[in-house]
């Protein structure tokens, strides 16, 4: 089987290609920040020098870029799969939702880049991580808050509340029967993605509104902001990258199937290894001595 052809399966089910993305989003903090910020912890300081400070700050804020504008995608999917289901196959072909991916990741890096040119990744010893420094540029704070969290909040809940609408329609039967049914499965899927949004709206919200309201006023702000307050915000931000496996296995039943397959496989490979490795073992103790025969014969000759 070819690359190609791999590819082009996994793309079949193209609505969930931008789940796929926004569990890669989740997972970029596991593999680099995370480790540092332990790290620091252990260490009471961040000991690893200016580049992995710039590289573990990067990484988180390429992170929480991509974890919303992959739930901006996903939502205007599920936007025009529900909504517009008859010019949804071609507005999300495979091509197309290729293209749509690459976009977001695009869009992400772009996002993130200019924090390298102001200075804004820096070590708060309040959190024992290098992260985004609020105070460093009031201009690009206002913009941070206002393109990577209230547009794209105020996109999210434009597209769902269309979705409700319709939903709303379809239970109480006003719709026109000429219009696509909304069909269970996808009014599951709706809802899982749905509580995901909120979630996110929920644990990132106080954050940018502190963000916002230093930014605004530095001087008078920053030294009303209780350190518990802006502690808890950041990690009750970040933490909302562990809800979403969560929210999955609760509200999705398709997820909680494949994940138990794997498992079982997982277990069942390792059994059937076992049993392979012992039945190979007790072969070779049962396996009979060859016979002898007059070219294998050890001849004793008498002294």
């Amino acid at each position: 089987m070819t690359m190609t052809s791999c590819f082009q399966k996994v793309l079949i089910s193209n609505r969930n290609i931008f789940v796929v993305n926004l569990a890669i989003a989740d997972l970029v903090v596991a593999i680099y920040p995370y480790p540092l910020v332990l790290t620091s912890v252990f260490r009471n300081g961040w000991n690893l020098g200016y580049f992995h400070c710039q590289i573990s700050g990067f990484l988180m804020g390429l992170s929480v870029i991509g974890s919303i504008f992959n739930i901006t995608g996903i939502a205007i999917n599920r936007y025009c799969y529900i909504c517009h289901s008859l010019k949804y196959d071609k507005l999300y072909s495979d091509k197309n939702s290729l293209c749509y991916v690459i976009l977001i990741w695009i869009l992400t890096f772009v996002a993130i880049v200019p924090n390298l040119f102001v200075g804004s990744l820096q070590y708060d010893p309040r959190i024992y991580s290098c992260t985004f420094a609020q105070s460093v540029s009031s201009t690009y704070t206002i913009a941070v808050v206002f393109f990577h969290f209230m547009l794209p909040i105020a996109i999210v809940t434009f597209c769902y509340l269309r979705i409700w609408i319709l939903v709303i329609q379809v239970r109480r039967r006003v719709k026109p029967d000429n219009k696509p049914k909304l069909k269970p499965h996808d009014f599951r899927n709706f809802v899982t993605m749905f509580v995901v949004f909120v979630l996110f709206a929920v644990c990132w919200a106080p954050l940018n509104f502190i963000g916002l309201a230093v930014a605004v006023n530095p001087d008078t702000i920053i030294p009303r902001i209780p350190e518990w307050l802006f502690v808890a915000s950041y990690y009750m931000a970040y933490f909302n990258s562990c809800l979403n496996a969560i929210i999955y296995g609760l509200l999705n039943q398709n997820f909680r199937r494949e994940y138990k397959r794997i498992i079982v496989t997982i277990c069942t490979a390792k059994v059937f290894v076992q049993e392979s490795s012992n039945d190979a073992a007790e072969k070779m103790k049962s396996k009979p001595s060859p016979l002898v025969t007059n070219n294998n014969q050890v001849k004793v000759d008498s002294v």
